[in-house]
């Protein structure tokens, strides 16, 4: 469903430019190649270590006393269960995802299947309202069933800008928060805007005008895209959005057309297909 279309924009996609991050982008391109839709990457965030992991090595030793670990990503799950110090167990808690990748990069780091929670790979959005859908019962029994003065607490492992600062939003703390929770946060990773080749500003430049939709689900790549090219002419540009929100921050920064597509990768292709 178009959401905004500032000019007419006729000329149908020949490829999709996938912009999630490097490892992401390649494996969410070959899926989507497999189901039918052309597509080349140009990752658009970075992902990097921490310069300095102390505080991830000793966030890991307060983990058997959360009631969950919320992970924002999969890039969450890898660099939190790398830095697991030597000789400490498997956490025995549960671990909480948005998504899909998030859940299957649980699984191959060896958490318990039975341990995961996750909205359906079929689920109409992957964000914080739909795992605090599947969530918020068993955190209000917890809840109810602690000891005064002590509160049940969740680790929530996401990522930081290149400035240290906390990258995604705060919505679902803020309900855990609310519900009684004691929330505390660990940073995995860096967040950082990739340094383009001249080969991927001159395709950036050609795909703003020739029929390619560009697929985005963090309109924090779609920043750092003008940034690395400032002179790209959006308003011929043809844009796909995995979420409210993301099209309405790509709406915002100017892009002539701006599609919702569904999260998963099945009913992604099939949307994608239709809008051509």
């Amino acid at each position: 469903m178009a959401l905004a279309s500032a000019t007419s924009i006729t000329a149908p996609p020949w490829r999709v430019i996938v912009t999630r991050p490097g490892r992401e982008a390649q494996a969410w391109a070959d899926a989507l190649q497999a189901r039918g839709v052309p597509c080349e990457t140009l990752p658009l965030i970075e992902i990097a270590a921490l310069p300095e992991p102390l505080a991830l090595a000793q966030a890991w030793q307060a983990v058997p006393s959360h009631l969950a670990l919320m992970f924002v990503s999969a890039n969450a799950v890898r660099f939190f269960m790398a830095a697991r110090p030597v000789g400490l167990p498997m956490p025995s808690c549960r671990a909480w995802s948005t998504g899909p990748g998030t859940r299957a990069a649980l699984l191959a780091a060896g958490w318990p299947e039975v341990l995961i929670d996750s909205p359906d790979e079929d689920a109409p959005q992957f964000d914080s309202e739909a795992l605090w859908a599947l969530v918020a019962q068993p955190v209000q029994a917890a809840v109810a069933c602690a000891l005064a003065p002590s509160r049940p607490s969740v680790l929530i492992v996401r990522g930081a800008d290149a400035r240290g600062h906390l990258a995604g939003r705060d919505w679902l703390a803020l309900q855990l928060e609310g519900a009684g929770l004691h929330v505390l946060q660990a940073v995995a990773y860096v967040r950082q805007a990739p340094v383009l080749t001249s080969a991927q500003q001159s395709l950036a430049r050609q795909a703003v005008g020739d029929g390619s939709a560009w697929l985005f689900s963090s309109s924090e790549a779609a920043q750092h895209l003008l940034q690395a090219c400032p002179d790209l002419h959006l308003s011929q540009a043809w844009v796909l959005a995995t979420h409210p929100r993301v099209a309405h921050r790509l709406q915002q920064l100017g892009w002539g057309r701006v599609d919702l597509v569904p999260a998963g990768v099945d009913a992604q292709a099939q949307s994608i297909k239709s809008l051509t």
